[in-house]
């Protein structure tokens, strides 16, 4: 290992498969003095089909070993190819890259024990083969970065507190940094924080189901709520919504994390019943999904953050922070205004007194990172931290009971 700094390209593709950020970033050093600057951020989409398998197979739909392997090595060209068109977009030569974090496709995750052949187990299972991107690329390539944490009693998740606390740690602001993609998750960063201090957890769903939802009633000609019109045109229901609300995961205590395993087809359907049983129009449910995951957020900071831990800032990032429906429903429920999606480096607003929490809601890009870019320049740091041999979980947001060094390393082939 040297001084110099390790370009790095990170990828991220979510939950919901709508495909694969790549992000360029610039790291050197090491915790507590870890410098990362992005470079450079863009994204892809899976071809419709490939999508549509990784979905079904996420859906727990039957799948033989021999279809499974095969998905995993396509995914793994796949992967090669968006990196080599990341950097011809980048302008920059592959072999000038030190390095690669995929977190890869999870098709199953099962944070908590169960029962699997008289034995309580947990399991991870995230795709796309690393061996493979890195012959094609010509780039060692970390991937696999959950099972380490879980083979240590975590959960496997969440992951990108590292980089959130990385980024985001200030010795006076208490901060929470909030992804909403498939899934919603936080990290909570109280000031002046060590790590061993770091809450993280996934609060429920994020655009999984209001994705599902807009599917289904489109028939598949719109993959999700562009700026939440199908829900701003939608009525509330306010039964609805109180029968949304008792979902069990939100009672539930953390270190925590869910899925589509939970939040998938099965849900989605439930969703459906109650829609029929309260004669909700289509953009009335996608209306009430869009609350739903933002008042599940509010409910996870209410029961487990703010009775603890004095918060300043709330930093949005992920598809979510582009839906205005969700970002009004939390500065209603928080406390301040947001700063606009967008906003390159703006300083702060002013608070405005719409709530006793009086909480500054402002968009990740702020801090130089775009909301779309964050969980794959997050898997950038962490396949840095592994490559020099350093934990990047952080036990208290995991449940692990020690640091983990994650991931599994793929050489590329000699030059």
């Amino acid at each position: 290992m040297t001084s110099k700094p390790f370009l790095v390209l990170g990828l991220m593709s979510g939950t919901s498969a709508d495909g694969i950020d790549v992000a360029l970033a610039r790291i050197s050093g090491a915790p507590p003095h870890l410098n990362a600057k992005l470079l450079g951020h863009t994204s892809f989409q899976f071809p419709p089909a490939l999508r549509k398998e990784i979905l079904r197979v996420a859906e727990q739909h039957p799948i033989s070993a021999g279809e499974l392997s095969q998905l995993n090595f396509r995914l793994g060209h796949i992967y090669a190819n968006a990196i080599l068109a990341a950097c011809k977009k980048f302008k920059i030569a592959p072999r000038r890259i030190d390095l690669i974090g995929n977190h890869g496709q999870t098709i199953f995750h099962q944070g908590q024990p169960a029962d699997y052949f008289g034995r309580p187990t947990a399991s991870t299972l995230q795709i796309g083969d690393g061996s493979v991107i890195a012959a094609r690329t010509g780039i060692i390539t970390v991937s696999d970065f959950r099972p380490a944490d879980m083979a240590l009693g975590g959960q496997g998740a969440p992951l990108v507190p590292f980089a959130d606390y990385a980024l985001y740690r200030h010795p006076k602001l208490g901060r929470i940094s909030l992804n909403i993609g498939g899934i919603a998750n936080v990290t909570v960063i109280p000031a002046g924080a060590p790590p061993d201090q770091v809450l993280a957890f996934d609060t429920g769903p994020g655009n999984m189901v209001i994705d599902a939802l807009v599917q289904h009633f489109t028939h598949g000609r719109q993959r999700f709520d562009k700026d939440a019109r199908l829900a701003q045109g939608g009525r509330s229901i306010p039964a609805l919504l109180n029968e949304l609300i008792k979902d069990p995961y939100l009672k539930l205590a953390p270190p925590k994390s869910t899925g589509r395993e939970y939040y998938g087809r099965t849900y989605v359907e439930k969703i459906l019943v109650l829609g029929r049983r309260y004669r909700a129009k289509p953009n009335d449910l996608i209306r009430a999904a869009t609350i739903f995951t933002a008042l599940s957020v509010v409910h996870a900071l209410n029961c487990f953050v703010l009775r603890k831990h004095k918060i300043h800032q709330l930093i949005v990032s992920g598809g979510g922070a582009r839906n205005p429906l969700i970002l009004a429903q939390l500065s209603a429920a928080l406390g301040r205004v947001w700063s606009p999606v967008g906003a390159q480096h703006a300083a702060p607003g002013p608070a405005t007194r719409a709530s006793s929490r009086n909480i500054e809601i402002v968009c990740s890009s702020q801090f130089g990172i775009s909301s779309d870019a964050k969980e794959a320049f997050a898997f950038a740091l962490l396949a840095y931290q592994t490559l020099h041999q350093r934990p990047a979980n952080l036990p208290s947001a995991t449940g692990a009971c020690r640091p983990a060094i994650l991931g599994k390393i793929s050489y590329a082939p000699p030059r």
